[in-house]
């Protein structure tokens, strides 16, 4: 992963939320974007990024990158 984060076309504000409300929050928005939106998905939560991994293997998307901002993480998907 890069030094630098990628450009986000959309962000969704996850910090707070219980799992899985993270990644159903992510799913939602990547129904209603078109392949090449590149969705930051801010989270608090620490299993976000195990579940957003898994979720990308199995639907084809891609996790781009993920920074620790130190309270939350950004994670960045691409939507194929």
């Amino acid at each position: 992963m890069s030094e630098t984060e990628p450009d986000a076309d959309v962000t969704v504000n996850a910090v707070g939320s219980s799992c899985p409300g993270p990644l159903m929050d992510l799913i939602g928005k990547v129904k209603s974007v078109d392949p090449g939106t590149v969705i930051r998905l801010q989270s608090s939560n620490e299993r976000t990024q195990d579940d957003l991994a898994e979720w990308a293997d199995e639907s084809g998307n891609e996790l781009l990158q993920v920074v620790d901002q130190g309270d939350h993480w950004d994670l960045y998907v691409k939507v194929q």
